[in-house]
């Protein structure tokens, strides 16, 4: 499956730009197409002017061609952050319907793989642990974060349809809380939030009682889930994530550990609808993909909180 030309949407993203990387590295071409709403341009600065490589800046809502051959494409167009989909709750129903829609028929018109970036958040809070790809979910869709839930929702029912309908080889992805390098350190995802709070000597803010539950993946191991579902003959649903859960007690003692950030923890209300547990089964990622991540979250966190160092001048 290497040196394909591969369409990336929402490239200049978080994990868009790691992918960008690593399929780079690889020896596949790119055309990284964002829009900068989320994504910045600084996260692929250090590919401009590399052979194989295009940056386009255009809103996968709006009608758009690709010159040329395409191969494979990669939807990581999204809203990913309550602090960004609470903003932008039109615009990330419409990046999940109408985006993936255009990305679909751009797939299509090519023959080209098309590989959707969903997330554990179809999951809801849910009611089965660890959460399985069998796993219908349980999901408030007029909630306050229905907005993001759905749009994966519908973008997994779009892909789907397509690939009944159409013949698309389709390719779907489960994320499950991912931290690394290039977070936006005011995104409002805990890791980036308790590290940036860290660094510039704040207290610590959990949510609730802080017992809910969550499992980190680093950015490095995510992708290499990536990667091994794209070259692999499955469609999925698979659930790409590190199953080590951690309660973000647990999360936010580390963080200070790590940091040496005296100043402590406070607590505040637990948004509606934040869900009480996630922990993915990995078992179908093992078994039809031969992936598992490698990297711990006290050696993940080191990484991420040097980058931040340099990223806030701290």
């Amino acid at each position: 499956m290497h040196n394909m030309r591969v369409v990336v949407a929402g490239g200049a993203g978080f994990l868009g730009s790691h992918l960008c990387d690593a399929l780079l590295e690889r020896g596949d071409a790119v055309v990284c197409v964002d829009n900068y709403v989320t994504g910045s341009p600084d996260n692929v600065a250090h590919l401009v002017g590399r052979p194989g490589f295009e940056l386009t800046k255009q809103d996968i809502t709006e009608s758009f061609v690709v010159e040329g051959d395409v191969d494979a494409v990669m939807n990581l167009a999204s809203p990913a952050s309550p602090k960004d989909y609470y903003e932008l709750p039109i615009e990330t129903l419409d990046v999940g319907s109408i985006g993936t829609r255009n990305l679909l028929e751009l797939a299509r018109v090519n023959d080209a793989r098309f590989f959707m970036a969903s997330t554990s958040e179809v999951y809801g809070d849910p009611a089965v642990h660890p959460q399985t790809e069998d796993y219908w979910g349980n999901v408030n869709p007029i909630g306050k974060r229905s907005m993001y839930d759905e749009a994966k929702r519908f973008s997994e029912a779009l892909t789907f349809a397509y690939h009944r309908k159409h013949d698309v080889a389709i390719r779907v992805v489960r994320i499950f809380n991912t931290y690394g390098p290039r977070m936006q350190p005011d995104d409002g995802r805990v890791v980036s939030n308790f590290i940036t709070q860290a660094l510039r000597g704040e207290p610590l803010t959990i949510y609730g009682d802080g017992q809910q539950t969550r499992s980190f993946c680093y950015v490095a191991d995510e992708i290499r889930g990536f990667l091994a579902l794209l070259d692999s003959d499955e469609t999925g649903p698979i659930n790409i994530g590190n199953p080590g859960e951690f309660t973000m007690l647990e999360l936010a003692e580390l963080v200070t550990e790590l940091t040496g950030n005296d100043a402590g923890i406070v607590f505040e209300p637990l948004p509606s609808d934040d869900p009480k547990q996630r922990k993915p089964d990995i078992s179908q990622a093992a078994e039809k993909l031969g992936w598992e991540p490698s990297i711990e979250l006290r050696e993940g966190l080191t990484r991420t909180i040097e980058f931040f160092r340099t990223a806030l001048a701290l």
